[in-house]
């Protein structure tokens, strides 16, 4: 299992194309020497969901109708290929950073694009407008080792309705005793804090501390969350990645974890990240996950592959559900 990282930030390497198209180049092309099962992105698939006039420096230099065609075309290698599996994120929504509840999201990522969704995908929930879309769904994938994984992902800023919904499918007599991650694109900052309260003007809405209260704390299956979204563009790699670990109401430990390099490489407008990935190991035990960070951006030319593995402790290391 991949994690990308929001791949709003959008900058061109020596092959003449976006970074973000790299990293999607490098997942399908080790799908199988990898054995890469499901493919996790945060969100921010744009900076802009709905502007015509490019807001740049600050964000992208191209239109968001000319970032969604990017990110859709980046993803594309990856149809019918292996299962990606999305969470929108505040740039998703609204004009620039959800001002309302209208995405494109939809519009691009519609279920049938992709054939491996087809036997993987196993419920939706309605979006903000009413509709079932891919913003809140949920995969089931199974490994002869673990047995079977849910995966739900969730809009932006997730209504009540939405962590009900993910509650009851948890909980259901077909997920009870699956392993349940969780995506949502807000959820924690580098220092292990919940989010608390952010002021977008999409409504209703629940963050971090309310996702727990509401959803980890009191869902038995439920072992690890993943969220991207915050960073300090410092480029102090440490301050674009955060994890706790907390006991929900069944005892069991629930690991949460951020990832999210977008400030890397020249701060909020600079090149993307990097390009760097999160790969999640799941061992051959049934219980153990190995964390570890690679840059296919650095890893592709011999000056600087050296650099593309991340080796600090908060880079790689082992997580075990139990």
């Amino acid at each position: 299992m991949v994690i990308l990282p929001d791949p709003q930030n959008y900058v061109k390497y020596d092959y003449n194309q976006p970074v973000f198209e790299l990293m999607t180049a490098w997942v399908a092309e080790n799908i199988e020497n990898l054995n890469i099962n499901a493919v996790i992105c945060t969100g921010d698939l744009v900076d802009q969901n709905e502007s015509l006039i490019p807001l740049y420096p600050r964000y992208a230099n191209i239109s968001s109708t000319a970032q969604w065609e990017f990110v859709s075309k980046a993803f594309s290698r990856l149809d019918h290929k292996v299962p990606y599996i999305i969470s929108p994120g505040n740039h998703d929504y609204g004009y620039t950073r959800s001002e309302t509840d209208h995405t494109n999201f939809p519009k691009y990522f519609p279920v049938d694009r992709n054939s491996a969704w087809k036997k993987t995908l196993v419920s939706v929930c309605n979006n903000r407008k009413g509709m079932p879309t891919l913003e809140n769904s949920a995969f089931e994938l199974q490994n002869e080792n673990w047995g079977k994984i849910l995966i739900i992902t969730s809009e932006f800023a997730p209504r009540d309705e939405v962590l009900n919904w993910a509650k009851e499918l948890a909980a259901s007599t077909t997920y009870a005793n699956h392993k349940v991650i969780f995506l949502t694109h807000s959820y924690l900052t580098w220092d292990g804090k919940r989010i608390e309260k952010e002021n977008y003007k999409i409504s209703p809405a629940n963050d971090g501390q309310q996702i727990w209260d509401k959803l980890l704390y009191t869902s038995k299956n439920i072992r690890l969350l993943i969220s991207g979204h915050f960073a300090i563009p410092d480029e102090n790699f440490e301050h674009s990645v955060g994890l706790r670990t907390d006991k929900n109401i069944a005892g069991k430990q629930v690991h949460q974890m951020m990832f999210n390099a977008q400030a890397l490489g020249g701060g909020m407008s600079g090149n993307g990240g990097d390009g760097w990935l999160r790969l999640l190991e799941f061992q051959p035990d049934g219980k153990t996950i190995k964390i570890r960070t690679y840059s296919p951006l650095f890893g592709f030319s011999p000056t600087t592959k050296q650099f593309a593995w991340r080796k600090a402790p908060y880079d790689q290391f082992t997580l075990v559900i139990d």
